[in-house]
């Protein structure tokens, strides 16, 4: 496919997924942000994307993103961390993301606070300007169901509710870091206005001891009408935007 063919098809999905997010925000005092997911897909289409007004842009694969985000540096996009991440991949990750969405443990906040204090030390002796903080949004497991998983299904990861009071704190503590707001995925097989609405009401605990975690990054392609009715500010869309998920090589 050419470049302006290309450039066409995503025009076209991207004019389709804005009026999706504004019928659904009708009302609202403000539309939720849309982060694209670039996964999978190459610098070449994130590009195009800037080039049609895209800013946000999120991947789930560290090795992936470094590389992106370095090809595409200066265009001022905003580079937003959305999987799970290892704790090795810390020290790569705060190169170049604004946003993690992914904090889900102790031992994760302790080696990105480091990681962060090293690409701090990099950054002054190579007479760069420090970097501001990192924004850190909880992912919060929202399976109501204590019963054990069945074999074979897919876990989405997150933290419990009952943790995220000392998850934030932690964050608050940590220099470099900061509370940004909560993430979360529907539960595979549930209702997803019932998750979302379980996710704005510990989003508004959470907001009343860290008034500036205000994020809610919920609502993909299949569920962003009742993430947008229940409040969240951040929308990840991907495969309706970018098209079918090309193979992984």
């Amino acid at each position: 496919m050419s470049t302006n063919s290309r450039k066409a098809e995503l025009s076209a999905n991207l004019e389709r997924v804005r009026e999706r997010i504004a019928r659904a925000a009708a009302g609202r005092p403000a539309e939720p942000e849309l982060i694209v997911v670039t996964k999978f897909f190459p610098a070449s289409d994130v590009a195009l994307l800037h080039d049609l007004g895209v800013r946000d842009v999120g991947e789930n694969r560290d090795q992936e993103a470094a590389a992106k985000a370095a090809e595409l540096a200066g265009r001022g996009l905003r580079w937003h961390f959305i999987g799970q991440l290892q704790t090795n991949k810390a020290k790569s990750v705060v190169q170049y993301a604004d946003l993690l969405h992914s904090v889900d443990r102790p031992q994760l906040i302790q080696a990105l606070r480091k990681a962060m204090a090293a690409e701090q030390q990099r950054r002054q002796a190579a007479g760069l300007e420090p970097r501001a903080d990192l924004g850190c949004l909880i992912q919060v497991d929202l399976d109501e169901s204590d019963l054990p998983k069945a074999a074979g299904t897919a876990a989405r990861g997150g933290a419990r509710p009952g943790e995220i009071r000392a998850l934030a704190d932690a964050l608050q503590e940590a220099e470099g870091l900061a509370p940004a707001g909560l993430m979360a995925v529907a539960p595979l097989g549930a209702d997803p206005a019932r998750a979302f609405g379980r996710l704005a009401e510990l989003s508004h605990r959470l907001k009343e001891e860290h008034p500036g975690a205000g994020m809610v990054s919920a609502g993909m392609s299949q569920d962003l009408e009742a993430a947008v009715a229940a409040g969240a500010t951040h929308l990840r869309v991907g495969s309706d935007v970018l098209g079918p998920r090309p193979a992984v090589r």
